[in-house]
């Protein structure tokens, strides 16, 4: 088990909390009108955005609030429970923030990415859980740059996005297959988006897949180099930093479909005695679900972390627990409150529709299992 001290703060900002519950009617009810028309929450981020939540976590010293880690984790459970796909969407946008400013704290640079995010209140898109050590995709060399044509799809937020932060294979006469790390603006030639978000759930996070068509990608956009195929040490980070962040939004949604089905059933005025025992199942549940995620913080330790193997598997194995407690969490409260539950004029149906994609953020919990499988082994 990884060891860890942590500077994790006893209680999230209340600034950034009230202000959600201030805006949390307009979230909820925009939340159900994009999830009916299978539409990005755009309100909902034009709301966020002009009250600062997209840059919060970027320090001071660069024009950002320096809202800690672990608040925007506790920001992104509160979202979750007014609008599950506006918070999921966020979380994608903040986990990449939160890798560049690890490198500005710990390495010294990023920091004229985070200016201009901060001077263009940028909305980040990622395509890196479904690259996750391969990538996808053509690179051919040309003057002062190279021609990019690929499809990536789950591009959270890609209906409004203003960067795409991606990668691409290469094979490099000299060194063999590399992947290619770059980011490139939304608005460049070539680049379109598919009308194909059309989903069981988390239906408003916009993503829909990017495509590249010879997109130019000057030499010196290029960020980082590696090997395909092999787990680069700085992953590490990037699972570190992100899994927490992508985690609260399905801890927000368990949370929000145990407090629906307590209500539910304090409101009746009899109630078979087995729903007594299903919701102290729901509990059990969600307590694991929230312990776990909290670790997961901690482990991240607000940024304060330096790269190893271990870190990795330590926050993997977390997601796949607080994935699966989350899932059981939502689909017992839906056989606790019976079939009401099933209508979708119930919010529970929603909350059960939306937690099905937790499982399908890296790594599904098969391939979790043979990675951490692998690492102990060695």
């Amino acid at each position: 088990m990884h060891i860890h001290k942590n500077k994790v703060t006893k209680t999230p900002s209340k600034h950034w909390l009230n202000i959600l519950d201030e805006l949390g009617y307009q979230l909820a009810l925009n939340g159900i009108d994009h999830d009916k028309a299978d539409t990005f929450v755009a309100d909902n981020y034009k709301l966020l955005k002009k009250h600062g939540y997209l840059t919060a976590m970027i320090p001071k010293a660069l024009g950002g609030a320096e809202v800690s880690f672990t608040d925007m984790c506790a920001i992104l459970v509160k979202i979750a429970q007014y609008c599950p796909s506006t918070s999921l969407a966020l979380s994608m946008h903040q986990h990449l923030l939160a890798a560049n400013i690890w490198k500005y704290k710990h390495q010294g640079t990023g920091e004229e990415f985070l200016r201009k995010v901060v001077d263009e209140n940028l909305v980040l898109v990622s395509t890196g859980a479904r690259d996750w050590l391969d990538s996808n995709g053509t690179m051919k060399k040309t003057d002062n740059g190279y021609l990019v044509s690929a499809k990536k799809q789950f591009a959270s937020q890609s209906a409004i996005g203003d960067l795409l932060v991606t990668s691409i294979p290469f094979n490099d006469p000299e060194d063999g297959w590399q992947v290619f790390h770059f980011t490139v603006s939304m608005k460049s030639d070539g680049i379109q988006l598919l009308d194909d978000w059309h989903t069981l759930g988390m239906r408003g996070t916009g993503s829909q897949t990017v495509t590249l068509n010879n997109v130019f990608i000057p030499e010196d956009s290029i960020v980082m180099k590696r090997a395909k195929g092999e787990f680069p040490l700085f992953w590490n980070v990037v699972l570190t930093v992100a899994l927490p962040l992508v985690m609260a939004p399905y801890l927000g949604i368990a949370e929000k479909a145990m407090k629906i089905t307590l209500e539910k059933l304090k409101a009746k005025q009899s109630r078979p005695l087995h729903t007594t025992f299903l919701l102290g199942e729901i509990y059990n549940s969600l307590t694991l679900a929230q312990v776990l995620h909290k670790d997961m913080i901690e482990i991240a330790n607000n940024l304060d972390f330096e790269a190893d193997e271990r870190i990795g598997v330590e926050i993997l194995t977390r997601k796949t627990l607080v994935a699966n407690a989350c899932k059981e969490t939502v689909s017992k409260a839906m056989e606790t409150v019976g079939g009401q539950s099933y209508y979708r004029i119930f919010e529970l149906e929603r909350l059960f529709r939306d937690v099905q994609a937790v499982g399908f953020h890296t790594l599904p919990e098969m391939i979790q299992q043979h990675f951490t499988g692998e690492f102990l082994l060695k």
